[in-house]
């Protein structure tokens, strides 16, 4: 099911890189380990869309263009976007203290070890700022290589990260929970991974008196067209939500890790998590990304000036903040199943600073955990976008979305 080129107009890509990337990618589905996926690569203003596979993995509906994804941890790059708003209309400022909008975050101590028991901690140096926020460093984070540590422990026992193992409350009582624990690092000190993007809706809907997705709505998916993304899926469009697995380890069983019908993302959420919360279609996503590309620009109408998308998508990271992440992206492959080996990191975002693979310097993007990867490419003006509805518990979708990238640049004809 392919849309959007006419025979002969291949916009950028060869007709055989082409068929080789919807080979590549029905392979993976007629393997039994991936049920349905939708997949678009566009350059310049070709986009080539394939849907493949079902919604469930014992059949069901076939995937649709506007089959509705959860998009996991690509919710940051998109839920970023809010940030620079507030930034270009100076209602933030990258180095004010957050304290005057979260004071919950005042006056932090800091663990003196990060494996060492909660109440052996000493002052911060400094405030939280803003800064810290949007480059993920201000402190708190999921750490991939402390678990079992008591942070870890009162982190996950808090309902501070999503439904592990307890639903997360709302905003105000989020933050008096977050309030009571110390950080792991000094404020601006190491990358840490996810938190901070959670943080980032609070401050919004602080900062503008708005909830964090009425303020996307209004400011984003409203003037970008994305009319299918947001924090849930309403009754009248569930029927577009695929089942969510999260296979089992040990035997690569499907396990239902969400259903559509009466499941997570059935009703409004008590959080709004800007880490990980979002649900979407390849041509929402496919929007925000292509108006990233166009330096912040969208059918005419400016949504972020050219400076804030400059800012977001360059690294941000010194080498002393990005060691854990590089140290999480080369040692931990059998976690990340080689997922984030980039580099750099933006706001929101991977950057490449090196070349690793097939993509060049300076794309940017993320990959979710629910099997979904969105980058951009500016020096080749490409955006590919691949969904799928298998959860990274087990390497099948890693390995569907490294495959989808091999062939998507092997497909570029000029």
């Amino acid at each position: 099911m392919s849309h959007g080129i006419t025979p002969g107009q291949h916009g950028g890509f060869s007709e055989t890189g082409l068929r080789r990337v919807r080979d590549v990618l029905a392979r993976h589905v007629e393997s039994g380990r991936i049920p349905g996926l939708v997949a678009l690569v566009s350059r310049g203003g070709h986009a080539h869309v394939e849907a493949i596979g079902t919604m469930r993995h014992d059949g069901g509906a076939p995937m649709r263009r506007d089959t509705i994804f959860r998009m996991a941890s690509t919710s940051k790059p998109v839920t970023m976007a809010a940030a620079m708003v507030l930034l270009d209309e100076c209602r933030l400022r990258l180095d004010d203290p957050i304290d005057q909008w979260l004071p919950e975050l005042a006056d932090r101590r800091v663990l003196k070890r990060v494996d060492g028991p909660l109440d052996d901690t000493l002052p911060a140096r400094r405030p939280i700022t803003v800064r810290d926020v949007l480059t993920s460093t201000f402190g708190l984070g999921m750490d991939m290589t402390s678990l079992g540590t008591p942070i870890m422990n009162a982190v996950f026992e808090q309902g501070l990260t999503p439904d592990l193992p307890v639903p997360m409350p709302e905003p105000d009582e989020w933050m008096r929970r977050l309030g009571t624990l110390p950080l792991m690092y000094q404020p601006g000190e190491r990358w840490q991974y996810h938190i901070s993007n959670d943080l980032l809706g609070v401050l919004v809907a602080r900062v503008t008196g708005q909830s964090f997705e009425t303020f996307l709505r209004e400011r984003l998916f409203s003037p970008l067209g994305m009319k299918d993304t947001g924090f849930h899926v309403p009754t009248d469009k569930i029927d577009r939500l695929p089942t969510l697995y999260a296979p089992d380890p040990q035997t690569g069983q499907f396990t239902v890790w969400d259903e559509a019908n009466g499941g997570r993302w059935n009703q409004p959420p008590a959080f709004q998590g800007g880490g990980g919360g979002l649900v979407s279609t390849v041509d929402d996503y496919h929007a925000y990304f292509r108006m990233l590309l166009n330096g912040g620009m969208h059918e005419g109408e400016r949504i972020l000036s050219r400076s804030a998308v400059e800012l977001m998508t360059t690294n941000r990271l010194t080498p002393e903040q990005n060691a854990a992440r590089n140290d999480l992206a080369r040692n931990n492959v059998h976690i990340s199943f080689g997922q984030g080996q980039h580099g750099g990191w933006g706001y929101g975002m991977a950057v490449r600073t090196y070349r690793g693979d097939y993509a060049p310097i300076g794309q940017f993007g993320w990959d979710g955990g629910s099997g979904t990867s969105t980058y951009a490419d500016p020096d080749n003006q490409l955006t590919g976008i691949l969904l799928t509805q298998v959860g990274m518990s087990v390497p099948n979708a890693a390995r569907l979305i490294h495959d989808f990238w091999t062939t998507v640049y092997q497909a570029l004809d000029s």
